[in-house]
């Protein structure tokens, strides 16, 4: 994006069988760059919270990694886990509960068959223009920067479909505000970040023995394995041209070792 940062805030909805699940972010992404912060609360029931309580966790998204603390799960306190994007089925666009804005916008690069939807205002009174169309997963991974390539790549060829619904809502200035993407696939889905490994040398084993996205809620108790998984993922950017900060954690601070499902 020209304006090269921005906040942003995430929600990922979840539903089968009857069951929805929510999970929500907020934090900063450097477009340039191609790296953010995002602080993500987790449903209840997630594996490490207490009864009634929603565990957050801060991820900082870097090309090709996705670093998470507070990961809970058998990870020891203040600890990080690291892994590799470009190795979880999804590139990480649904796995660790929210896609980060940068895929979010770089998905639209494979955009097909885009109709315009009028117009509305973001809670701010800015005017937006919506459009609708799909993205093509293979298109996008081809379109995009050598730094995202691999995380979209790994995605098209994790999903059951192609190609992606989704609405975009673009300002007076041609900026991106929202963007609503609903990715669906059968049975447990692609893999996600769980029961994988992290390790300072990337996290090569990820997506190989981890359940599907489906594990992050409703899907514990199979429905998402029988009855297949909707998955509506919304950004929204405000905020554009904020300072965005991203330290990433010192070698002796990031955990190695199996990580067990959220």
């Amino acid at each position: 994006m020209k304006s090269g940062t921005s906040h942003a805030r995430t929600s990922m909805a979840m539903a089968s069988g009857g069951t929805r699940i929510a999970v929500e972010g907020e934090g900063g992404f450097d477009f340039r760059k191609g790296e953010g912060r995002l602080v993500v609360r987790l449903p209840e029931g997630t594996s490490g919270a207490r009864p009634g309580e929603r565990r957050t966790v801060t991820e900082l998204v870097v090309p090709g990694t996705l670093f998470m603390k507070n990961r809970g799960a058998g990870v020891p306190a203040g600890k990080w886990v690291r892994v590799d994007t470009r190795s979880i089925a999804d590139g990480n666009l649904i796995s660790a509960g929210a896609t980060d804005p940068g895929s979010a916008a770089e998905l639209l690069r494979g955009a097909r068959k885009v109709t315009y939807a009028g117009t509305s205002r973001t809670a701010g009174g800015t005017v937006v223009r919506r459009y609708h169309g799909t993205s093509e997963l293979t298109a996008a991974a081809r379109e995009t920067s050598p730094r995202r390539r691999g995380e979209l790549a790994a995605a098209a060829r994790g999903f059951a479909e192609n190609t992606v619904p989704f609405d975009a809502w673009i300002d007076g200035q041609g900026r991106l505000r929202k963007v609503r993407h609903q990715f669906t696939f059968a049975g447990g889905g692609p893999g996600g970040t769980g029961g994988t490994r992290s390790g300072s040398a990337g996290g090569a084993d990820a997506g190989r023995s981890g359940r599907g996205g489906g594990d992050r809620g409703g899907g514990r108790d199979g429905r998402a394995a029988r009855e297949g998984v909707t998955v509506a993922s919304t950004t929204w950017f405000y905020g554009y041209g904020v300072p965005v900060e991203v330290v990433m954690p010192e070698p002796d601070d990031i955990y190695a070792g199996e990580i067990a499902p959220f």
